[in-house]
C-alpha cells in the first residue's frame, strides 16, 4: 500500500485533475450534454494511449529521434500557448476549438498527460516498477473522468456570468501553464548542456 502511494501521489499532483478542471469548463461550456461525454471518453482513451505508448516506447522513441524531454516540455509548451493566445488576444467571438478533437489536443494532450505526466511516470517505473506505475495511473485517470464528468455541476452553481469568468481565466491559466512548460524545458536544456561541459 505504501509503495502505491508513493508512486500515486506524484502522479496525482502531476495531472492535478482540479487544476485543469477550469481548462475543461472553459473548453466545453457550449457544447451539449452528448458532446461533453464525448469529450471525456476521447480525453481519457488519448491520455491512456499516450501515457502507454511513452511508458513502454518514450526513450526509445526519443533515443531514435535524438530527442530530450525537455525538447518535449518546451513543444507542450508551445501547443498551449498557442491556443491560449489565439483566444485571449483575437477581437469579438473566441475561437471555439472543434469538439471532435479537443478531447484529444489539447485536454487529453498535453493537459491531463502532458511532459510533467510522462516524466513522472518514467521517474516512478524505473523506482516501482510496471504493475505499480500503469495502476497509479489508470487510478488518476479514474479520478479526472470523474471531475470532468461532475464538471456540469459545477458549471451550473457558476451560472453563465461565472462560466464566461471562468472561460477567460482558463485561458490565462492555460498561458501560464504554458510558460512555465517552456521555462522548465529551457532550464532542463541549459542545466544539461551546463553538466555536459563539466563531464
Amino acid at each position: 500500500m505504501r509503495a502505491f502511494l508513493l508512486s500515486f501521489i506524484p502522479i496525482f499532483v502531476a495531472i492535478d485533475a482540479l487544476g485543469i478542471l477550469p481548462l475543461y469548463l472553459g473548453f466545453t461550456d457550449h457544447l451539449k450534454k452528448r458532446e461533453k461525454h464525448k469529450i471525456i471518453i476521447q480525453s481519457i482513451i488519448t491520455a491512456f494511449v499516450i501515457g502507454m505508448a511513452f511508458l513502454f516506447l518514450g526513450k526509445l522513441i526519443f533515443r531514435i529521434l535524438g530527442v530530450m524531454v525537455f525538447d518535449f516540455k518546451v513543444a507542450g509548451g508551445l501547443v498551449l500557448l498557442v491556443i491560449a493566445l489565439r483566444d485571449l488576444l483575437q477581437n469579438g467571438k473566441p475561437h471555439r476549438l472543434s469538439p471532435e478533437t479537443m478531447g484529444a489536443v489539447p485536454i487529453g494532450t498535453p493537459l491531463v498527460t502532458g511532459p510533467a505526466v510522462l516524466t513522472t511516470m518514467v521517474m516512478m517505473l524505473d523506482s516501482y516498477g510496471m504493475t505499480l506505475t500503469v495502476t497509479s495511473f489508470v487510478v488518476n485517470l479514474a479520478i479526472v473522468w470523474i471531475v470532468f464528468t461532475f464538471a456540469d455541476a459545477i458549471s451550473g452553481v457558476l451560472g453563465k456570468a461565472g462560466s464566461m469568468a471562468v472561460s477567460k481565466i482558463a485561458h490565462l491559466l492555460l498561458a501560464a501553464i504554458a510558460v512555465m512548460m517552456m521555462r522548465r524545458g529551457i532550464f532542463d536544456t541549459v542545466s544539461y548542456f551546463l553538466a555536459q561541459k563539466t563531464v
